[in-house]
């Protein structure tokens, strides 16, 4: 299923931006801890169950291909007493043995606040091998009182009681991988399921009690996609009443089939123009329909943010475990291997104490430019005066200056402390002063596509 994967911002044409919700907190420091306090401890964990029944023609995630078999597997499979799939319940296994040999980065016990169960396809997963690593998390790190518990499904991957054994479990939040309401661009992108699944797939999660938070995953830019099928996509969409709409433009990546097939921006791919058009056309209608749209690719119905996501765009720490996985802890992001024998090798390591990412170090402006791109994403935008506390006068001048054409031609907003959008005058003002008025300049965000067009 696909993810935001901390792709780059890209320049939003606009000219009134939306009400901003909600404030993220200030930037944290990165400096060294003799002058300043280390970032918080993680909150977060992401935990990727790598199992799909086929890999998509525009995936380059490491995933393991269980065959189209995998969905027909009867209910009771998923109870115990029944035989689980050797290789998930292999991988399950060699998943608790990373969790077992983390170390919590704080000693104050701060429990896990989110929970992301990514793919891959994690609701082939058996219910009760969820469980096993949700019992560890629990006992390693702790849980919140309520915390928000996300996994990714996909239609023809589960039923009514297996939904309803996964909420039991303590999921609070479904991610479903739709992708496209039209039979051919399921089949075009190599989706395992069809229109019909994806109909059962929605009456499932919509009539499945104690599940208030859903999410529907949408794909914009396929080859052959025309403005009229992403048209009734999104009007599908709007009708189930998912309380969370993913719209992701797609990436063109190296190894994969559509790489093979495809050059971006080429027939039978849409042009640059007509990939903008399909963005405003979703800003729109999901706006129009009540949606929020609070970061680059996320809608939301009001107090319905993924509070997972919104870690990874407020740049703040968190935990990863599994295949090919990344981690950001203590201002370090690293990554496990992509492939199953150096996974378990890695594991091994670990386990051992060979290991540790405290090795690891990043510069302060690879540090400042994460906190850039991420705060970019988002309606919040980037918070100028923290960001000069943390990163430095200097440096923010610098950022300022590189924004100014942005600002003059209305791509960037530039606000106050009220969030009320200032003209690029008092931009240039601003900068004229070597930031002096820094009152006046609060926060710098990307413009949002016009909806009067």
């Amino acid at each position: 299923m696909l993810r935001s994967a901390f792709p780059l911002v890209s320049h939003l044409p606009s000219h009134k931006p939306p009400p901003i919700r909600p404030r993220p907190p200030p930037v944290r420091p990165y400096a060294s801890s003799a002058v300043s306090p280390p970032p918080p401890p993680p909150a977060s964990a992401y935990v990727h169950l790598p199992f799909c029944r086929k890999r998509c023609h525009y995936c380059d995630f490491p995933i393991v291909a269980l065959g189209t078999s995998a969905s027909s597997l009867p209910p009771q499979s998923t109870h115990g007493g029944d035989v689980d799939d050797p290789r998930i319940a292999d991988y399950v296994r060699l998943l608790l043995r990373e969790v077992a040999a983390t170390r919590p980065v704080s000693d104050d016990g701060v429990p896990l606040e989110t929970v992301f169960f990514g793919g891959g396809t994690p609701s082939l997963v058996p219910p009760r091998l969820v469980a096993a690593v949700l019992d560890a998390l629990r006992a390693r790190f702790g849980l919140s009182a309520s915390p928000e518990v996300s996994i990714e499904m996909d239609p023809g991957t589960f039923d009514a009681a297996k939904l309803r054994e996964l909420v039991g479990l303590g999921i609070n939040r479904v991610s479903l991988g739709v992708q496209a309401f039209q039979e051919d661009l399921l089949r075009a992108c190599g989706r395992a399921h069809g229109l019909q699944e994806v109909h059962d797939a929605v009456g499932i999660v919509t009539a499945c009690e104690g599940l208030q938070n859903w999410s529907m995953d949408l794909i914009s830019s396929l080859p052959n996609q025309t403005e009229e099928m992403w048209e009734e996509s999104l009007r599908c969409t709007v009708d189930a009443r998912p309380t969370h709409v993913s719209v992701y433009d797609l990436q063109i990546e190296q190894g994969t089939k559509f790489g093979q097939l495809y050059t971006p921006g080429v027939y039978p791919l849409p042009s640059e123009t007509d990939s903008a058009n399909f963005y405003k056309i979703a800003s729109k209608r999901l706006s129009e329909a009540g949606y929020n749209h609070y970061e680059i690719s996320s809608y939301c119905k009001t107090g319905y943010e993924c509070k997972h996501n919104v870690t990874y765009w407020q740049n703040r720490s968190f935990y990863a475990f599994g295949l090919g996985s990344a981690s950001y802890i203590n201002g370090i992001r690293f990554s496990r291997p992509r492939r199953m024998k150096e996974y378990a090798e890695w594991v091994q390591k670990l386990e051992n104490g060979t290991w540790s990412h405290e090795s690891g170090n990043s510069g302060i402006k690879d540090m400042a430019m994460d906190v850039v791109m991420l705060s970019l994403r988002t309606a919040w935008g980037l918070d100028v005066q923290s960001f000069s506390k943390t990163f430095g006068r200097s440096l923010t001048e610098s950022l300022c200056n590189t924004f100014r054409p942005f600002v003059e031609s209305g791509l960037v907003v530039a606000m106050d402390m009220e969030r009320r959008a200032l003209q690029p005058s008092d931009f240039e003002l601003y900068l004229q002063h070597d930031g002096e008025n820094g009152s006046r300049v609060a926060f710098i965000r990307l413009s949002d596509p016009d909806v009067d067009y």
